[in-house]
């Protein structure tokens, strides 16, 4: 695995999705629960896609139970209370697990030294959040205390917004607008 674009995993309906049809995208990828001091960040991660989203940001949530079961409800009720309590519209993922013996793969690339030698380490809390570029490349790492409108967070999605899609295949450069002519 060189990018997180290599890996697939569920959708919270059960469907597989690969992490590649992201390519292109900046991506904002979420350990979250329902049962959190922190779970009010569902509200900022919603604004902050809703900001960003027509640029190019997608957050991906990933609910997880790891800290003390903060997380115990099924991938449908998870869907539910993600819905009706914070209207969340940016895709989350099964349940997975983001630490010890089950640590699924994409936290295992994403804590790794071998594949993340910038920002590995062990997921400290719920909320912890990986910025990875277009390229699917981690950019930066953010704690649970870091909400979702920091300053720092912000200016680094921003950033990352700012890089030019990679070229898959032909000329991608955004092209500029001619006036038409009789334009003053």
């Amino acid at each position: 695995m060189k990018t997180i674009h290599d890996i697939t995993l569920p959708d919270i309906a059960g469907q597989p999705v690969n992490l590649g049809a992201f390519k292109g995208r900046v991506l904002l990828l979420v350990n979250v629960a329902s049962r959190c001091g922190f779970t009010p960040q569902y509200a900022g991660l919603q604004q902050l896609y809703t900001r960003y989203q027509p640029r190019g940001l997608i957050v991906l949530g990933f609910p997880a139970n790891n800290f003390l079961g903060q997380e115990p409800g099924t991938d449908a009720e998870i869907k539910t209370f993600c819905a009706t309590k914070y209207h969340v519209t940016f895709p989350l993922f099964a349940k997975l697990s983001v630490q010890g013996a089950d640590q699924h793969p994409l936290y295992r690339f994403l804590t790794s030294k071998e594949t993340d030698p910038e920002f590995a380490g062990a997921i400290t809390w719920n909320f912890n959040k990986f910025l990875i570029g277009r390229d699917g490349k981690i950019l930066a790492r953010f704690g649970s205390r870091t909400a979702p409108d920091d300053q720092g967070l912000v200016a680094a999605v921003e950033k990352a917004l700012q890089a030019e899609e990679p070229p898959a295949g032909g000329d991608r450069r955004p092209k500029t607008a001619e006036p038409e002519k009789g334009s003053p």
